[in-house]
């Protein structure tokens, strides 16, 4: 080997081993909150794409994100597991304590482990991981921890999917449909696609805090009555005449929030002989996506995101079970089938009536259990510009707090036509019981001894 070789040779090996030196700082590096926020958003596009009505939604984040936050658990000591708080779920393995680790790659991977095993893309979540992977090479992360940091978020990954197979989601599936009524006060499919009803055995799904899904039973609906001066038709006529307001700008601001919280999952379109649909966002996912925005300018670190999004999933979580049971006990009528029956034949609501019974609105139950465990994270009078919707065509919204976002989104059904006052009314006081409750019960911080 001559002299220019051998300098050529020493030249490559020492630019092979800079690119192999390790970033003194790649623990904090690896702590960026962004990427959290990042593969939260993939896992809501592919709960979109795949079409996961609300409760099945609420599911793939809730123990997705618990994944995620037990596996990065060891490396913020300020934080508790949630073993011995969630029903059912038990320590998870435990690090090895001479060994170093990386903590927030090992809560992503969790994360996305779960994900991908509880939504049906599994080639978008995969491309995804890959993707984030690649980009995160640049972290200068020893090869040695990114490796134990991914083994250890796999192992956590299958402690919580373990625990969700016990929950009773699977056995749920082979249930029975939901049995049409002729009583005329009971739910029936709506145009235009006359679906069947959606989850009506959700109640049996376990609880993660809750005593059951009959701890917060609301009050019972309005009786039903079709005579023009009973209760219920005049709750009925304020749905039908919630856009019929004389004012043109209330008339606007009304159909403006009906849009902005429809938050349908599958909205059919019937052109002549032709149909299709547009996806949108479950409302779970809109407030996963609020989670995101206040996470951000609260310039919230890695466990603290955490910690929003997993008390707000829980929280979204319990709130559709106990809202769910009282739909499927009340099974009350939608607005529409009644207006079309007994006012006006032709009327149709602003917003498609969703295929399950009325009472309690589901968006009031689970928005205001949301925005209280939102609010115990980041304080009252959290205010914020909402842009969730703004990918969907829609434009931001503005609010001086969470409560007053839930308040928005609950009212947003009557004005989109498809809940009657009180659904409204006793939703967002279930919804309340169900945050606090989830929020006294659930304890993420560690608590400072008094002694």
């Amino acid at each position: 080997m001559n002299m220019r070789s051998g300098l050529w040779m020493l030249s490559l090996m020492v630019l092979f081993g800079a690119c192999e030196q390790s970033n003194p700082n790649f623990q904090e590096d690896a702590s960026n909150p962004e990427y959290f926020h990042r593969s939260m958003k993939q896992l809501s596009d592919v709960i979109v794409h795949d079409i996961f009505s609300p409760p099945v939604a609420s599911r793939i984040y809730a123990y997705s994100t618990i994944a995620a936050y037990e596996a990065a658990l060891p490396a913020f000591s300020g934080y508790q597991s949630l073993a011995g708080q969630l029903h059912g779920l038990e320590e998870a393995p435990p690090p090895d304590k001479e060994k170093t680790y990386c903590f927030p790659i090992a809560g992503i991977h969790a994360f996305l482990k779960v994900g991908k095993a509880l939504t049906f893309s599994e080639d978008k979540m995969e491309a995804y991981q890959q993707e984030l992977y690649t980009a995160m090479d640049s972290l200068g992360i020893p090869g040695d921890v990114w490796d134990r940091s991914l083994a250890y978020g796999e192992r956590v990954a299958d402690h919580i999917l373990a625990w969700a197979g016990k929950d009773m989601y699977k056995e749920t599936r082979t249930y029975p449909k939901y049995s049409i009524s002729d009583d005329p006060a009971r739910w029936q499919p709506t145009p235009p696609d006359y679906m069947d009803g959606i989850e009506p055995h959700w109640q049996k799904i376990r609880t993660m805090v809750l005593d059951s899904a009959q701890q917060f039973i609301p009050p019972p609906p309005t009786e039903f009555s079709a005579q023009k001066e009973s209760k219920f038709m005049e709750e009925t006529m304020e749905v039908y005449e919630a856009l019929m307001v004389e004012d043109e700008a209330e008339r606007e601001e009304r159909l403006a929030i009906a849009k902005f919280w429809d938050c349908n999952p599958y909205v059919s379109h019937h052109v002549g002989h032709v149909m299709f649909a547009t996806k949108k966002i479950t409302p779970g996912g809109h407030w996963i996506g609020i989670t995101q925005i206040a996470c951000r300018k609260a310039g919230a670190d890695f466990m603290k995101t955490l910690e929003a999004y997993t008390i707000t999933s829980i929280a979204l979580f319990d709130g559709f079970i106990s809202c769910w049971d009282e739909k499927y006990r009340s099974n009350l009528i939608r607005p529409e089938t009644v207006i079309n029956r007994y006012v006006d034949e032709n009327w149709a609501p602003t917003l498609q009536t969703p295929p399950f019974p009325e009472y309690t609105s589901g968006h009031s139950v689970i928005s205001r259990a949301a925005a209280v465990a939102l609010t115990s994270v980041f304080g009252d009078n959290f205010s914020f510009v909402d842009t969730t919707e703004e990918e969907y065509g829609l434009p931001a919204r503005e609010f001086d707090s969470f409560l007053h976002a839930s308040s928005e989104a609950a009212v947003s059904r009557l004005y989109g036509g498809i809940h009657y006052r009180p659904a409204i009314d006793h939703g967002v006081a279930q919804g309340e019981k169900v945050g606090e409750f989830v929020v006294k019960n659930v304890q993420l911080k560690q608590q400072l001894s008094t002694k």
